[in-house]
């Protein structure tokens, strides 16, 4: 009988297998890129805010401490978001005729909430509590970096399950002591992993990464 095919055909098929091979991995790979990138994390992205609320300004030259706007942060899930009478607590003083808090001093008085972009918004399917990891000594920074330098807020970190469970993993790379929780000129010592080995047990804290831990 004689061949159907020219025995190129052999090579040609061999080369278009390992072409469309090549074309997926390189498929996948820019796929991964682009689910890390800025344009889905939205990673050092600033959100438009109805006032540039600068915590630079608030933070670091003024010296608030995170809890005085996020009230809520060591006793509940959500940290809290801060009510227009805590911005007129100083506001009514300070910069009251500012053209550009003029939003603010219009919720004052018409009693309606300003209505603030979440930078640092999980999927519903995802349960976090703000409490529990203020409680085990994770500091403010750790999640929302160093917002003191920050003239307006952007997300530091990509919140992906990947970066959370790196924490989970590892908590002792992470945890620092709980009067240290709100500082934000805190750093890591020399010894991070033996002192947080010694604050992993002392606090109680478990590495968690079941699936239900998060995901209720």
């Amino acid at each position: 009988m004689s061949q159907i095919f020219h025995r190129s055909t052999n090579a040609i098929a061999r080369i278009t297998i390992l072409g469309a091979v090549f074309i997926a991995a390189i498929i996948t790979w820019l796929l991964l890129v682009v689910f890390r990138s800025d344009y889905l994390t939205d990673v050092r992205v600033v959100r438009e805010q109805p006032v540039p609320f600068s915590h630079k300004h608030h933070v670091a030259d003024d010296g608030l401490d995170c809890r005085y706007c996020h009230t809520s942060v060591e006793t509940s899930a959500f940290a809290g978001i801060p009510s227009t009478e805590t911005c007129m607590t100083c506001h009514s003083q300070i910069w009251a005729e500012s053209p550009t808090l003029e939003p603010v001093r219009a919720s004052f008085r018409n009693n309606t909430p300003l209505r603030w972009t979440r930078v640092h918004d999980l999927p519903d399917f995802v349960y976090f509590d703000h409490s529990i990891h203020v409680k085990k000594g994770i500091g403010c920074s750790t999640c929302h970096g160093a917002v003191d330098a920050m003239p307006l807020m952007w997300r530091e970190n990509t919140l992906l399950m990947e970066w959370c469970l790196a924490c989970h993993r590892e908590p002792e790379r992470y945890v620092r002591p709980r009067e240290a929780v709100f500082r934000m000129d805190w750093t890591p010592p020399a010894n991070q992993r033996e002192l947080g080995r010694q604050l992993v047990q002392q606090y109680k804290i478990r590495k968690l990464t079941d699936c239900y831990t998060c995901h209720r």
